[in-house]
């Protein structure tokens, strides 16, 4: 008996990756993981129904007509700027992408990354459960160049760390440079800001540092996680914050001028962010609007309702158009060939 639990003491942990390629439930070994289960199943609804409340008392009575009048305002140069930031965002995601593939020891054409990655990225915002989708779009894709499910899966990872260390990152960054008196046009308290902020920045900084010392896995709860190297880490640092700093400021540049300054924005942007992700919503819609709504009250109804119609717009339903034709396109291209 004593043999057979010092063996299974001894089990190593299985990857993160692994399991995400198989698709299957993690099991409750540990009374954290079982806790952190039934918070995650209830932390989403309360997320959703907050948001419905903070969107009916923040645009209570806003007609379409005035959004659309907030819209006429943006100008030909605000269009394209926002749609244009959008396109520099995906190309970003294609760059995350490229240095997954090849820390997984997959060295594919630039080309087939940037497409990868933008077809997985803009179905997966739009539909939700990015992990699980992006990776079934890629896995889709990679096939035909022999990448297997746990380096799509581990291709996947890296660029959601890319992501959340970006973010965390930015809307730090953000938190510590507005000024009081830029804070004063958000709901987010000076001494609060700082102190989020601070955490956040050191956060990702960790991160970098932790991938530099630590060379063998991470494992957690019968997990394991195996880190980039400090030069990757530090790539999708810089890259994360860039493609974070781009998605933030298509809202950014459809409000009017003098509404908010960017470094305070991004920080409520940031925490917007996080709130929508919490939600599983699919692209957090409706909770990420009443997320910033809440945190940025003082920018008037109509002009911040059609900037984030104007962020769905350019960020999400252009993108997804464009990848389910491309889909559907290569879907015809093989029925052909075969």
């Amino acid at each position: 008996m004593q043999n057979s639990d010092s063996k299974a003491k001894l089990k190593p942990a299985e990857p993160v990756e692994v399991e995400l390629a198989q698709a299957l439930p993690i099991a409750p070994i540990h009374p954290v993981a079982r806790i952190t289960r039934v918070a995650l199943r209830i932390v989403p609804l309360v997320l959703l129904v907050a948001a419905v409340f903070v969107l009916r008392r923040e645009f209570k009575g806003l007609s379409f007509s005035a959004v659309a009048a907030a819209m006429d305002g943006w100008g030909h140069a605000a269009i394209l700027g926002a749609l244009a930031l959008s396109g520099v965002s995906f190309i970003l995601m294609g760059a995350v992408e490229w240095l997954g593939l090849r820390w997984v020891g997959k060295r594919l054409p630039w080309g087939v990354a940037m497409a990868g990655s933008f077809l997985a990225n803009a179905i997966a915002h739009a539909i939700g459960a990015n992990l699980l989708v992006s990776g079934a779009v890629r896995a889709r894709l990679y096939e035909r160049y022999g990448v297997g499910l746990t380096q799509v899966a581990a291709t996947t990872l890296f660029g959601g760390m890319s992501f959340a260390v970006g973010l965390s990152a930015l809307g730090g960054s953000g938190l510590l440079l507005a000024t009081p008196a830029e804070l004063a046009a958000t709901a987010i308290p000076v001494g609060l800001a700082r102190v989020a902020g601070t955490l956040m920045v050191l956060g990702s900084a960790a991160y970098v540092a932790l991938c530099a010392i630590r060379r063998r896995p991470l494992s957690a709860f019968g997990r394991s996680l195996t880190l980039p190297s400090w030069r990757e880490a530090l790539g999708q640092l810089v890259i994360g914050i860039l493609d974070n700093g781009i998605a933030a400021a298509i809202i950014w540049i459809l409000l009017p001028p003098g509404s908010t300054s960017y470094p305070s924005f991004v920080g409520a942007y940031a925490v917007a962010c996080v709130a929508g992700l919490l939600s599983s919503v699919p692209g957090g819609a409706g909770v990420f609007e009443g997320a910033l709504s809440a945190l940025m009250p003082t920018v008037s109804p109509a002009p911040l309702a059609a900037s984030f119609l104007g962020y769905r717009l350019a960020y999400y339903l252009l993108p997804l158009i464009i990848a389910s034709l491309a889909l559907a396109g290569d879907t015809l291209l093989r029925v052909r060939k075969s």
